[in-house]
């Protein structure tokens, strides 16, 4: 069958058939492959070409399929999909991803909850690097300009680390998915977790702990005592880490955009975090 053995309305410049898929080079189909969109009566091998062509065309391949002879072109894929149900024990070997129900619309939810996952991790390291380096450029400073004096205490530190950024990190990565998850460009596939974006971000709200914090240090020391200076220094860095949580729950949102109780987990977090600051 060739494409003019197709009805007008159907046959096009964009549809292929596996025997002209047979009649070409591997630089022909590629090329074929930039304005292709249905390719129809294909055998096996003809499936396995198509996805090595769109790989070497640099796309990121997902290949669905429930049959024996599809397997090869489910492992060459980058992401091969099985059907659960009518699909084959070999399918769903070679598969990255197996649809339990047969439905492809399970699929665009799976990339949305990948999404989701993708984006609460890079949220949470976010979180993390910015508020554990904002304590190291103040602690260092600290050292010279307030010596022989500590402004903050060992046992101090540990409990900011231990208390409020064990809390608040594991409910920040609990953050539900924004509106506007699938809106979003895909990624490219050697896209690192910490990117330019956020390592900017990082400095700047290190930085901006580091000079608020040694200016509280600064102001307490010149009108009370060490134990007045350390206090306040302590809850401030708690305070700036509680707040912190607020701006790492969306990377372009306020959290008046996305509500304050969108994820009451991170909310209870952050009650608990203030009430175990007022009780150390």
């Amino acid at each position: 069958i060739t494409c003019r053995d197709w009805s007008s309305d159907v046959c096009s410049s964009d549809l292929f058939t596996g025997h002209e898929v047979d009649d070409m080079s591997d630089d022909e189909l590629d090329e074929s492959l930039k304005k292709a969109t249905v390719f129809a009566r294909v055998a096996p091998e003809h499936k396995h070409r198509i996805v090595e062509s769109l790989q070497r065309l640099g796309h990121v391949v997902a290949m669905t399929g429930d049959g024996v002879n599809d397997a090869p072109a489910l492992q060459a894929a980058q992401i091969g999909i099985a059907m659960g149900i009518t699909g084959t024990d070999v399918t769903k070997e070679v598969a990255e991803m197996v649809l339990a129900d047969d439905n492809f619309a399970s699929i665009v939810a799976a990339v949305e909850e990948g999404r989701v996952m993708f984006m609460n991790v890079r949220k949470v390291v976010k979180f993390l690097l910015a508020t554990n380096i904002g304590e190291n450029l103040t602690l260092l400073p600290a050292l010279v300009l307030f010596a022989p004096d500590l402004i903050i205490s060992p046992v101090q530190i540990l409990f900011v680390n231990l208390v409020t950024d064990g809390i608040l990190d594991i409910t920040l990565a609990m953050e539900p998915k924004e509106n506007d998850v699938m809106a979003e460009p895909p990624r490219k596939p050697d896209a690192r977790i910490i990117n330019k974006e956020i390592v900017l971000n990082i400095i700047f709200v290190g930085l901006f702990m580091a000079v608020g914090t040694l200016l509280m240090a600064y102001n307490s020391r010149q009108h009370g005592s060490l134990a007045y200076t350390q206090t306040k220094v302590f809850t401030t860095l708690a305070m700036f880490q509680v707040f912190n949580s607020f701006n790492c729950r969306s990377r372009d949102k306020s959290v008046f955009q996305l509500g304050f109780f969108k994820n009451p987990y991170l909310f209870i977090a952050i009650i608990a975090s203030i009430l175990l600051q007022i009780a150390a």
